[in-house]
């Protein structure tokens, strides 16, 4: 994460522009929307933890190269940057529901909730961490030797792995069909018409708020008129709230109705980052703007997290995989369909109006979602088929 910020840091200061970031933003993107739909027969079929290894040594690999480039060179093609992000996406499009699958094997299933939260508790403190500490380095260290701290992570986390017990389950070493399996993925969620509407509604929320979220460093920068250091700052209280929201959540996770707080999730992040996009470019602005992302920062696991564990609760673990495959690619497909027109918008009209259509919208898909009968009980259903066996 440290060197992922660092590299969005590079492109900020060195090219200054929306559409740049936004073309990285989207090569980030696109293997979750073209991959994800095959990836889920590997981690349902595969050793686990073979594949979050390999991948893990596939990142530090083309960080090696990317350093390496990059000190010969003196600089860093920007193609080259691109092809690593793109590379570390892949990584990630395999790691994701890998991850997620692995939790309902290892967490009883009444803790999934809380367990969730506490591991969006660890995630966020990352955030927190690795922009501040991204920005810092980026400004101390030069960016060929900052790459490396990929291949040390590598070393790191495939060291914890080999330690690590990972649950086999029932179709692991069963034959991958790619087309049939991810077939059976997209049935499995259609099948289940509530968590079909939930689908739909977040992938249209990807649309109008992912132009948004890419353009964060060139809001605090440009409009602003802030520091990279000041970006950071903005990325390190998103995540602060990310933290004391997934704190709440890890404490208190046992609701009779999650669906009551994913509205409200989308409801105080649509206000909150639609009320930044009509704030005044000057200190007091940027100050409303800190307090505003706290906020926003704090509803945000109560989507994600949420939403997460009744997933996890929805699919037995030998299908799980298939599922969050087709769902992370349905969810993530209309992202790239966005940034392509978010960097040429934002160049032309200014990044804040695409702070207010994302809010704006984000409060749209909230009460979509509120008024789909389905979705809105989706969770109360859910608990009372969870109940039955026990009785």
């Amino acid at each position: 994460m440290v060197v992922q910020y660092s590299i969005i840091w590079y492109l900020t200061k060195t090219t200054g522009s929306a559409t740049v970031l936004s073309f990285a933003t989207i090569l980030g993107m696109l293997p979750m929307v073209i991959l994800s739909p095959f990836v889920g027969s590997f981690v349902d079929k595969w050793n686990k933890k073979t594949l979050l290894i390999v991948t893990d040594i596939i990142v530090a690999i083309f960080a090696l190269i990317l350093a390496i480039t990059g000190t010969i060179a003196s600089d860093f093609p920007l193609w080259l940057v691109f092809v690593s992000l793109f590379i570390r996406s892949v990584a990630q499009t395999f790691q994701m529901p890998t991850i997620q699958s692995i939790l309902p094997t290892m967490v009883p299933e009444e803790e999934l909730t809380k367990v969730n939260g506490q591991l969006g508790m660890v995630q966020s403190a990352n955030f927190i961490i690795a922009p501040a500490l991204g920005a810092l380095l980026f400004s101390i260290v030069p960016m060929n030797h900052l790459i490396l701290l990929d291949v040390l992570g590598a070393v790191f986390g495939v060291g914890l792995l080999l330690f690590v017990t990972i649950p086999r389950i029932l179709s692991e070493g069963e034959t991958i069909h790619l087309l049939a399996d991810s077939k059976f993925g997209l049935k499995k969620l259609t099948e289940n018409k509530g968590l079909w509407y939930i689908t739909i509604v977040g992938a249209i929320f990807t649309l109008i708020f992912m132009p948004a979220a890419s353009l964060y460093p060139l809001m605090t920068i440009g409009y602003f008129n802030g520091t990279v250091g000041e970006a950071g700052l903005i990325e390190v209280v998103y995540s602060i709230g990310m933290l004391l929201g997934g704190a709440v959540i890890g404490i208190f996770g046992k609701w009779k109705d999650r669906m009551k707080l994913v509205f409200m999730a989308y409801f105080v992040i649509g206000i909150t980052i639609g009320l930044s996009g009509i704030l005044p470019p000057t200190r007091t602005g940027f100050f409303y703007f800190i307090i505003l992302n706290s906020f926003a920062g704090f509803a945000t696991p109560y989507f994600n997290t949420l939403l997460m564990a009744m997933i996890q609760q929805s699919y037995e673990p030998n299908v799980l995989g298939r599922v969050l495959g087709v769902l992370n690619s349905l969810m993530s497909i209309t992202g790239p369909v966005g940034l392509i027109f978010a960097g040429p918008l934002a160049d032309k009209f200014g990044v804040e109006k695409i702070f207010l259509f994302a809010g704006i919208g984000t409060i749209i898909c909230g009460i979509i979602n509120f008024m789909i009968p389905v979705a809105r009980n989706y969770d109360k259903q859910l608990q009372k088929k969870l109940e039955k066996p026990s009785k």
